[in-house]
């Protein structure tokens, strides 16, 4: 079939149109896959930013609060077993291989320096009190009328024939001032996080320890606490025997003080009543007092 020349130019053009709506198809085809491909992308990039999100929000959530330091738990073993002020009702056995003699003594505490204690019985030893005020320490003996300022050298030695000393009664805040306090290590007992703290005094601190070491749960409970001599060798341990309830807290209610060359000789005291953050008098805590049998 012979076409005409009007008849070619038609279907010319009607090819051309269809070329034409061919591309534009094409190109709409490719816009719209790229618009997918680029919406596909930005939800990946968002879906990556959340997950970062989260991962950082659970990380945070996973950081643990500030840890405890050696110093808070020294402070709060201190406070534990004195309150702002206590009074207690005590007694105090000491043994040896080849006797043993028990005491009973009643106590006030205000703070962490301030302490009265005073024996009740056995007769002989009635009347016979300690105060401490601060650094300062007397004793009174009422069978000779005498008070006593005791030298800062004697704070350390024997109290009352027994295995504590001066000091460890009293249980001062000379750790917090003039020991450098650290942690070395953990565990887990009884559903405790119990602590060792290593306490090693400064050069200049007027102590005669060259450490100490103290074991506390994190309930400020006191597990034991050993003495070491300038050589780091240990000499005396001081160990929670019981832990019970008394007033509105729990401690440690009978301890052991015993001589680690000479286990056969030790000092137990124990709490029998105790009272915490009472009001007591500022007379209390004076050298009439002392002399006087101050009373609660």
């Amino acid at each position: 079939m012979t076409l005409t020349r009007p008849a070619l130019l038609t279907l010319l053009l009607l090819v051309a149109g269809q070329l034409q709506a061919s591309e534009a198809a094409l190109q709409t085809e490719a816009n719209s896959g790229a618009a997918v491909a680029v919406s596909a992308a930005d939800a990946a990039v968002g879906m990556t930013d959340a997950a970062v999100g989260m991962t950082d929000a659970s990380a945070a959530a996973d950081e643990p609060a500030e840890s405890i330091t050696a110093r808070d738990l020294i402070a709060g073993a201190l406070d534990l077993v004195r309150g702002r002020t206590s009074y207690a009702q005590m007694s105090m056995t000491v043994h040896r291989p080849t006797w043993e003699r028990t005491s009973s003594l009643i106590a006030w505490t205000r703070g962490r320096e301030d302490a009265l204690i005073r024996f009740t019985a056995p007769a002989k030893d009635a009347g016979n009190a300690t105060l401490k005020q601060g650094e300062k320490m007397w004793t009174y003996t009422p069978k000779l009328n005498r008070t006593i300022r005791l030298p800062y050298s004697l704070m350390s030695q024997s109290w009352a024939g027994s295995d504590f000393s001066y000091n460890d009664l009293s249980r001062t805040d000379k750790l917090l001032r003039y020991y450098d306090l650290r942690i070395v290590s953990t565990d887990q007992q009884d559903g405790h996080t119990v602590y060792t703290i290593n306490a090693v005094p400064f050069d200049d601190a007027p102590v005669v320890w060259g450490k100490e070491e103290w074991v506390l749960r994190d309930d400020y409970v006191l597990i034991s606490q050993t003495f070491f001599d300038q050589s780091m060798e240990p000499l005396k341990r001081m160990s929670s025997l019981e832990i019970g309830q008394l007033d509105d807290r729990v401690m440690a209610t009978r301890m052991r003080m015993v001589k680690l060359d000479e286990p056969e000789n030790y000092t137990e005291l124990v709490y029998e009543d105790a009272d915490f953050n009472i009001e007591l008098e500022d007379k209390t805590f004076t050298l009439f007092s002392l002399q006087s049998g101050g009373k609660r």
